[in-house]
C-alpha cells in the first residue's frame, strides 16, 4: 500500500487529537476529584451512583425524622416530670390537710393551691410543640383538656408513629389517658371541694391521688424505655451513613495518586506523538529539490 504524505499528516493529527482527548478526562478528573462526569462514560459506576445515593437520602431523612422524636419524647418527659412533681406537691398538701388542727382559713388556702395546681396540669396536658399537641394521639390540632370546674377531656389515645427506619416505626407519644385523663382531673376536683366542703373523704381521694401519681410513673418508665431503642436506633443510622458515604466515595471518587501518574505518562507519550509528526511534516517536495 502506497503511504503518502496526506495520510501521514492525518494519522499524526488523529492520534494528537485522542492524547488530548486523554489528557482533557486526566485533567477533568483532577480538577473534580471524580471519576465520571457523565453516564454515558461508565453506565456501571452511575448506576450504583444513583442506588448509593438513594440509600444515603433515605438515612439522612430517618435522622430527622429522629430529630422530631427526640423533640416530642424529650417534651413529653420533661411535662411527665413536671406532673410528677405537681402531683407530689398535692399529695403532701392532703396530708397536711389531713391534720385535725388546722381551721377552716387554712383548709381554705390548701383549697386554693390544690385549684391552682389543678389548673397548671391542664396547662401540661396542652402542651404544644412546634404548633401540635403532644398528649392527643393523633388528633394533634386539638386541645385533650378543656379548664372548668372539673376540666373536661376529650383525648384521643391513637399511637402517634414515626419512621424511623426502613419499615420501622416506633411510637413517640405516650397515651394521653394514661396520664391526663377525666379521673386525675375529677380527684383533684373533689379534694378541692372536700377541702372547701368537708366529708371526711380525704384518705379515699388520697389513695386515688397515689393512684395517679403512679401511672404518670409508670408512663414515664416506658416512656424512657422508648428513649433508650431511638438512641440504639440513632446509632444504627450513624453507622449506614458512613458506610454509604465510604460506598459512595469508593465508587465515584477518582484515585489521585494513580490519575496523576497516568497524567504524566500521556504528557511523555503526546509529547513524542507531536515530535515524531513534527518530523514528518516537515520535508516537503520543495525539500527534496533543494
Amino acid at each position: 500500500m502506497r503511504v503518502t504524505q496526506m495520510m501521514l499528516a492525518n494519522n499524526t493529527l488523529r492520534n494528537v487529537s485522542k492524547s488530548y482527548d486523554k489528557l482533557g478526562t486526566y485533567q477533568q478528573q483532577l480538577a473534580t476529584g471524580k471519576k465520571i462526569h457523565r453516564p454515558s462514560e461508565d453506565p456501571v459506576v452511575a448506576v450504583k451512583g444513583m442506588h448509593y445515593r438513594t440509600s444515603l437520602t433515605e438515612i439522612e431523612q430517618f435522622q430527622r425524622n429522629l430529630s422530631e422524636a427526640y423533640t416530642w419524647m424529650e417534651n413529653s418527659e420533661s411535662a411527665l416530670n413536671h406532673t410528677t412533681n405537681v402531683l407530689q406537691r398535692a399529695r403532701e398538701l392532703v396530708v397536711q390537710a389531713k391534720n385535725g388542727t388546722l381551721g377552716q382559713e387554712d383548709r381554705q388556702a390548701i383549697a386554693r393551691e390544690i385549684e391552682q395546681l389543678k389548673k397548671d396540669l391542664v396547662q401540661v396536658a396542652n402542651t404544644k410543640v412546634a404548633g401540635k399537641y403532644i398528649f392527643n394521639g393523633t388528633k394533634i390540632e386539638q386541645a385533650p383538656v378543656t379548664d372548668g370546674t372539673p376540666p373536661t377531656v376529650r383525648n384521643n389515645n391513637d399511637d402517634f408513629m414515626v419512621e424511623v427506619a426502613k419499615g420501622v416505626k416506633l411510637k413517640i407519644n405516650v397515651t394521653p389517658n394514661n396520664v391526663f385523663n377525666q379521673g386525675l382531673f375529677n380527684t383533684l376536683q373533689q379534694i378541692e371541694n372536700e377541702l372547701a366542703n368537708p366529708t371526711s373523704n380525704l384518705d379515699n381521694l388520697l389513695s386515688q391521688l397515689d393512684g395517679h401519681l403512679n401511672d404518670v410513673l409508670a408512663e414515664r418508665a416506658e416512656l424512657g424505655a422508648r428513649v433508650n431503642r431511638l438512641e440504639l436506633v440513632e446509632q444504627r443510622l450513624a453507622e449506614q451513613q458512613l458506610i454509604a458515604k465510604r460506598m459512595i466515595s469508593d465508587n465515584e471518587d477518582a484515585d489521585i495518586e494513580k490519575i496523576i501518574t497516568e497524567l504524566k505518562s500521556q504528557e511523555s507519550v503526546h509529547r513524542a506523538a507531536l515530535s515524531v509528526g513534527a518530523r514528518i511534516i516537515q520535508p516537503t517536495l520543495v525539500d527534496f529539490l533543494r
